[in-house]
């Protein structure tokens, strides 16, 4: 097949698919669908969209605008520069920074009406302090640390917190949180300890909603996902748990085939010389390398899906090109011009960072910008403007 399926009812006015190489199609639907689904499981928990990393590389306005369409009212970001971003494409969403407060950054999450995930005293003190000096109640989270080590109020922070609430006056604390280290692993044990210890935080804090669960944490049933579940990589389609998954397949990413030539035993393909013809080969050069974040590390394990086969990698991948090895596909299978699959359904996101040796929100926040963006939903095919 010469041209993606989603070209064929000519939905995608105004785009030419003569000018892509390599093609990133966002599901739209698949996105909403997931986001449905977790609200299903959540045992009225609501769901909040994690955004940051400009929607897991996905393009953050078309993402959070399709899930403030599902029902989404609730965002997380990284900063305050993705924060300002967010509030241009919905002026009305709630948005949280989970990097907490950067010094001298109030003035930025005041002015911008962004909450930041306040997770040491110093952060409450100077949180504090613009709230007094503005005269109103400031909106924040409260982050605490329950096993990660990372961000978040210490124990011996947490306790002083809850025992002088004074700490707290004028600023208005509308979610207290904590994040799961090994939620993608029910079995593991730090899950119920780290639930055993934001149970008396939650507690402490009864009349504010509160957070745990992330995409895998609201797998591991309903104890884990009181009244917010801040779900990413699910959202984006990921195995966020053990097999099998759970969520629709959101990212399809297809590249050309650039030539087809055919080599007598002995060549070698590609830069190294690591792979060798063992007799007559038939090669396929593809439009996507490294630099498009196909990472180098699949040059010995990964494979794609062309001509309605796999074909597995032929070689170190460059920074623009691939070779794939076509010779056990039937003759005229694949020509110059075709594309191939590289994720979407028959190369999942995650045995590509299985066979990459690394895990799928890696690679798809190192899909970059050379690819074409296509985002459908229905039977609509929009390009990226």
């Amino acid at each position: 097949m010469s041209l993606p399926e989603f070209f064929r009812d000519g939905a995608a006015a105004g785009f030419d698919p003569t000018s892509a190489s390599t093609i990133l199609t966002v599901d739209l639907d698949a996105l909403a669908a997931n986001y449905r689904y977790l609200r299903s499981i959540g045992a009225g928990a609501d769901v909040a969209g994690v955004v940051k990393a400009d929607a897991y590389g996905l393009g953050l306005a078309p993402i959070a605008r399709t899930l403030a369409h599902a029902g989404c009212t609730s965002f997380f970001v990284t900063d305050t520069g993705e924060g300002m971003e967010l509030r241009a494409a919905l002026p009305g969403a709630i948005i949280y920074v989970t990097n907490g407060l950067m010094p001298g950054a109030a003035a930025l999450c005041r002015a911008y009406d962004l909450r930041p995930c306040l997770g040491s005293l110093e952060e409450v003190e100077e949180w504090r302090t613009v709230a007094t000096n503005s005269g109103m109640a400031l909106p924040a989270a409260l982050h605490f640390d329950t096993g990660l080590s990372r961000l978040g109020f210490g124990e011996a922070e947490a306790a002083r917190l809850i025992a002088e609430p004074s700490l707290l006056s004028g600023i208005d604390v509308t979610l207290v949180m904590s994040h799961l280290a090994c939620s993608d692993e029910p079995g593991h044990p730090l899950n119920a300890m780290q639930l055993a210890r934001f149970r008396p935080i939650r507690k402490a804090f009864a009349s504010i909603p509160a957070s745990f669960a992330n995409s895998g944490g609201a797998l591991l049933g309903p104890d884990y996902c009181f009244d917010l579940i801040r779900s990413g990589y699910g959202l984006y389609g990921g195995r966020a748990g053990p097999e099998p998954s759970p969520f629709r397949p959101v990212v399809h990413l297809e590249t050309r085939v650039l030539q087809v030539r055919d080599v007598p035993p002995g060549v070698t393909a590609g830069y190294g010389a690591t792979w060798e013809a063992k007799g007559p080969r038939r090669l396929g050069v593809l439009a996507t390398g490294y630099a498009d974040g196909y990472f180098r590390s699949l040059a010995t394990s990964g494979r794609v899906y062309v001509g309605g086969h796999y074909a597995p990698i032929a070689g170190r991948v460059s920074m623009d090109l691939l070779t794939i090895d076509l010779s056990d596909l039937p003759e005229g299978a694949v020509g110059r011009g075709d594309f191939a699959e590289l994720i979407g359904p028959h190369v999942t996101l995650d045995e590509v960072a299985d066979r990459a040796g690394t895990i799928g929100y890696e690679v798809l926040t190192s899909l970059g910008d050379r690819a074409k963006r296509l985002y459908t939903g229905g039977h609509l095919a929009v390009p990226e403007s």
